[in-house]
C-alpha cells in the first residue's frame, strides 16, 4: 500500500476533511477511486478543493465527528492503482530506507523525501545521526538502485567541504 496523504482537519458538517500531505496525482482521490483509511477500504466519494489543499469525502464518514476520529490517519492506495512511472520517476516509498552512499563511502539512510519549492530532497540520517538534505537534482544523484536499495550521491554538490 502507497500513502497517497494524510487525513486532515473536518471540513463540514458532512465527514468531509482536508487532505494533508497530498499526493501529486490526484486522480488518486477522484470520485469512485478505492482507498484504505484506519484499516478500513472505502469508496471516495467527492474530491474538491485545490491541488495543495484537496477536500475529501469518503462513503460511510457522514459527521464531523467521524472525520475527527480519522485525522492524522495515513490515506492508502494499491500500488497497482499507479500508472507505470516515466524515467526517472520514483515513489517515495521506495526511496525511505535506501542507503546513500557517495562511491564507496557510506553516508547514510533515506528518511523520507521532502517537497521543497526548489526541487525535492532526500531527507537523509548520516552516520553521525545528523541531517543532511540532498537535492533530488542530477548534479547531485548519481544513480538510484532500487533493486540494490542504494542511492550514490555527490556530496561535494551537496556540501562544501564535501562531507
Amino acid at each position: 500500500m502507497l500513502r497517497i496523504g494524510r487525513v486532515g482537519r473536518p471540513h463540514g458538517h458532512d465527514g468531509a476533511f482536508t487532505v494533508s500531505e497530498p499526493t501529486d496525482r490526484l486522480e488518486l482521490l477522484d470520485a469512485g477511486r478505492r482507498v484504505t483509511v484506519a484499516g478500513r477500504e472505502a469508496e471516495v466519494q467527492w474530491r474538491k478543493g485545490t491541488p495543495q489543499r484537496p477536500l475529501v469525502k469518503l462513503e460511510g464518514a457522514d459527521t464531523r465527528a467521524h472525520a475527527e476520529e480519522l485525522r492524522g490517519e495515513a490515506i492508502l492506495v494499491h500500488r497497482t492503482e499507479l500508472a507505470p512511472l516515466a524515467e526517472g520517476e520514483f515513489l517515495v516509498d521506495d526511496l525511505v530506507g535506501c542507503a546513500i552512499v557517495d562511491g564507496p563511502r557510506t553516508v547514510g539512510t533515506v528518511r523520507d523525501v521532502l517537497v521543497l519549492p526548489a526541487a525535492d530532497a532526500l531527507d537523509v540520517e548520516d552516520e553521525r545521526g545528523e541531517r543532511v538534505l540532498v537535492p533530488l537534482v542530477g548534479d547531485a544523484v548519481r544513480s538510484v538502485d532500487l533493486s540494490a536499495r542504494r542511492i550514490d550521491v555527490d556530496m561535494g554538490f551537496v556540501s562544501a567541504d564535501g562531507d
